[in-house]
């Protein structure tokens, strides 16, 4: 079996630990981050969607920041939303801002009746910088 690193953000172990999962799990030159919400520092939802898909953002920033990583080294994002419709425009200008260039990552976007809560869920996978792989 492969080695996995399991890989937390500052200040959120807690909340990981109450669902039992980790943040991401590093496997190789892989990072395999876990759906990220728009969650305050206590875990409850972002009553605002704009500022909780920020949140959601923010919050899979630091994930891939503590695993040595950025936006730029992620290849492939999946997007889970309750109102896809309704919701595209307010989370393609945030993505827009993740992503601003050429080449962006792979991109799938699932329209769902329940996340726990919010509104709004992003998961990645990412290659790590070499320097940052462990064997």
């Amino acid at each position: 079996m492969a080695q996995r690193d399991a890989i937390f953000p500052p200040g959120r172990q807690a909340l990981y630990e109450m669902h039992r999962y980790s943040a991401a799990i590093r496997s190789g030159d892989l990072l395999f981050v876990s759906g990220q919400v728009g969650s305050r520092e206590d875990g409850s939802p972002e009553p605002d969607f704009e500022t909780q898909v920020q949140r959601a953002f923010d919050n899979l920033a630091a994930v891939l920041r503590e695993a040595g990583a950025s936006f730029d080294d992620i290849v492939d994002v999946t997007t889970f939303h309750t109102d896809p419709k309704a919701q595209f425009d307010t989370v393609l200008a945030v993505k827009d801002r993740a992503f601003p260039a050429k080449p962006y990552p792979s991109w799938t976007a699932i329209g769902v009746t329940w996340l726990a809560g919010f509104d709004f869920e992003i998961k990645v996978i990412a290659r790590l910088p070499q320097q940052q792989q462990q064997g």
